[in-house]
């Protein structure tokens, strides 16, 4: 990694490096020291409402199965049998145990190891220290995270004051409509920062700049996240028929945050929306759009969804094309290193400033 010192002044600070985007040795150590001391999102929680309900996913490369145990608490392991590495849960579901998939070593929704077939003759050999390894999951709204690092702050710490701001929201019920995966030939830092600033928006955003009022756009940054202050254009008579925000009106408000490093909050028009922003490779990176919604049935507020998703897919479309642009030419070696707006760019330049810190 290059040698490089981070200025806290935005007034005066260079932005990162291009080798940070472009060197293919960083993402391992991003995932040491950046993605397995971190909050990740593992699984929502209508999926894991009853006893016994589990899902196996796959967080940064590591397997994991969440699952609420007999007695009702959230549990998460890893996905990892402790005889030879085998899977013990695949996909999702209901069930009393997990059974490894490969020799078929019984587990517990607890943990517990409780069967061995054809173990006898095995010595020193203790089924208590052979259960499933714990990860802490925490939970908030319809959301379960998972953290590899024991020594990690709290979720609700790390969140902040989102959950007093976001607290007029029902998120009980909620469940999960609709989700659209997107590619990107792009570092997956470079994806963040496009999120992480309005400054594009006037030129790459022509619909969108249509119905923010762009001058009141700004980014608050705060210990582990960043919120972003987006108000809508009052609807003129004359170009209601062009605007997809009708609905957000009078009290209605439209919330906007993104939580280090890879997760991005949502809401507005009664629906919940998140990005997970996921790096399959140095220049290549998956990003999971899902939409929550509490109440799909009513023909107003489903019509409002389905003018989000279309809307969203327009500017995602148009993101992944500047992100490219970006990827493309960073590696020509032509740019180094640039400069911070600092009327529009403090939400990238307080990303930097965590990437700084978690990377030493």
């Amino acid at each position: 990694m290059q040698n490089f010192k981070f200025q806290t002044d935005l007034a005066v600070a260079d932005t990162i490096p291009a080798s940070w985007y472009t060197d293919p040795n960083m993402l391992a150590r991003e995932k040491t020291a950046i993605f397995n001391k971190t909050w990740q999102f593992a699984a929502s929680l209508d999926q894991l409402r009853f006893p016994g309900n589990y899902v196996a996913v796959d967080v940064m490369g590591t397997p994991v199965v969440v699952t609420r145990d007999a007695n009702g608490q959230l549990r998460a392991f890893y996905n990892i049998c402790r005889h030879r590495a085998g899977v013990v849960a695949r996909g999702a579901g209901n069930r009393k145990s997990f059974q490894c998939q490969y020799h078929g070593w019984l587990y517990g929704l607890d943990g517990c190891l409780r069967t061995t077939p054809e173990f006898e003759g095995v010595q020193n050999f203790r089924k208590e220290d052979f259960g499933l390894m714990p990860i802490r999951v925490e939970t908030w709204g319809p959301f379960a995270f998972v953290n590899m690092d024991n020594n990690a702050p709290p979720l609700l710490e790390v969140l902040g004051k989102i959950p007093e701001e976001t607290a007029q929201f029902n998120f009980d019920g909620m469940r999960k409509m609709k989700r659209m995966d997107y590619y990107v030939n792009a570092n997956w830092k470079i994806y963040i920062d496009n999120y992480l600033e309005g400054y594009h928006v006037p030129i790459a955003h022509p619909g969108l700049f249509k119905e923010l009022d762009y001058e009141q756009y700004r980014v608050d940054t705060y210990r582990y996240y960043s919120s972003q202050y987006a108000p809508i254009r009052p609807v003129r008579t004359e170009d209601a028929a062009g605007r997809v925000y009708t609905a957000l009106q009078g009290d209605d408000k439209a919330f906007y945050y993104w939580i280090f490093p890879n997760f991005m909050l949502n809401i507005y028009l009664g629906m919940l929306q998140i990005n997970i922003i996921v790096p399959i490779s140095h220049d290549r990176t998956l990003t999971i759009f899902e939409w929550y919604f509490s109440d799909p049935g009513t023909p107003d507020t489903w019509n409002n969804l389905q003018s989000s998703i279309d809307f969203s897919d327009e500017i995602q479309k148009e993101d992944i094309e500047l992100c490219e642009d970006v990827w493309r030419n960073m590696q020509t070696g032509v740019y180094s290193q640039g400069r911070y707006c600092v009327k529009r760019e403090n939400g990238v330049h307080h990303f930097h400033s965590l990437l700084a810190e978690a990377l030493g």
